[in-house]
């Protein structure tokens, strides 16, 4: 399993909930689960699973889960295109999404489920929290946009098909080398790339590459604007022309210049980023002075045992009950 820096800071996990619970019920449809009551909870079950994994593998001080609004978009009621495209999530799907909060809820975990607002926020603002509190921060989620908060305190584990285990964990360095921009200047790069998955087109003519060089070269797009509103662009020609040189690559300078230069262009990058910007300032609800309040490890056995055996799947149950009921390995460092 990848596994954060050995550090002696304290450690919170942030789960995208939602992302997870997608994944699971594709996954695990096959499988049929109910509850006691006879519900769907392939999903549930199957996301429990993984958080378990994570937990026993990373042994956070503190896990929040993040939810979306099923009912009030702050990003529809601005773009009321927003994710459209999207297929009709399935009824089941729906049943456990719906569930989600009062399971975790019930173990003592913590969620938020932010007004109008998604997990990708409460992504952000654990992302914050971490800073602003000294602790290190994973992020569990499949969704990229979590690669803008990237930093010396937080790395993000992004699931994809080989679950926990099979997942890359991605730091700093990592993110350059898979994806060749800096966390720095990724919200910058999804912005110009566009995301088809939430219906939002990039800017015309610029794609991945282009956009990781423009960034890589010549810094944030700040500078990339301010070249172009005050110097005709010619520093970043100039500097995409010289990148090309030593490379072997086709000069592109002019080109991108143009590209940017249209009203359009400037207009769509100034809109993808207005959606895309996860908000950070989310109080997240964490006492982490206060033993027992919602999201602390450790939790209550006997709670873990009723409330995860009530999924009816008694090896979950038994794991479960080792690792939500045990201390973090961070307890023994204060």
């Amino acid at each position: 399993m990848p596994a954060p820096d050995d550090r002696p800071r304290r450690l919170l996990l942030v789960v995208d909930a939602p992302s997870l619970l997608h994944r699971n019920h594709h996954a695990r449809a096959h499988t049929a689960i109910t509850d006691r009551s006879g519900r769907p909870a392939w999903a549930l079950h199957g996301m429990l699973r993984q958080i378990l994994e994570a937990i026993d593998g990373f042994a956070p001080d503190a896990v929040i889960f993040g939810l979306d609004d099923r009912i009030a978009s702050d990003r529809r009621d601005f773009y009321p295109d927003y994710k459209a495209g999207r297929a009709e999530k399935d009824a089941a799907l729906v049943e456990q999404l719906d569930r989600a909060g009062a399971l975790l809820d019930a173990l003592g975990l913590a969620t938020l489920t932010p007004p109008g607002l998604e997990a990708d926020d409460v992504s952000a603002s654990g992302a914050r929290w971490a800073v602003d509190h000294g602790w290190d921060c994973v992020i569990i989620t499949s969704d990229r946009d979590a690669f803008a908060h990237i930093s010396d305190h937080t790395q993000v584990l992004r699931l994809i098909n080989g679950g926990i285990n099979g997942s890359p964990m991605l730091n700093p360095a990592r993110l350059v080398a898979l994806y060749g921009v800096a966390a720095e200047h990724y919200l910058d790069f999804a912005a110009l790339r566009g995301d088809a998955s939430d219906n939002l087109p990039g800017v015309s003519g610029i794609g991945e590459k282009t956009a990781a060089a423009l960034l890589t070269q010549v810094g944030s797009m700040r500078s990339v604007w301010a070249d172009v509103d005050h110097n005709a662009g010619r520093i970043v020609a100039a500097t995409l022309d010289s990148w090309a040189e030593e490379t072997g690559s086709r000069r592109m300078g002019a080109t991108v210049v143009r590209r940017l230069t249209t009203s359009a262009a400037r207009e769509r990058f100034d809109f993808n980023l207005r959606l895309m910007a996860g908000r950070d300032d989310l109080d997240l609800g964490l006492t982490p002075d206060v033993p027992g309040t919602p999201g602390l490890l450790p939790l209550d056995a006997e709670r873990v045992n009723r409330v995860v055996g009530y999924l009816g799947v008694e090896a979950t149950t038994s794991l479960a009950i080792r690792v939500l009921s045990t201390d973090p390995a961070s307890a023994a460092l204060r």
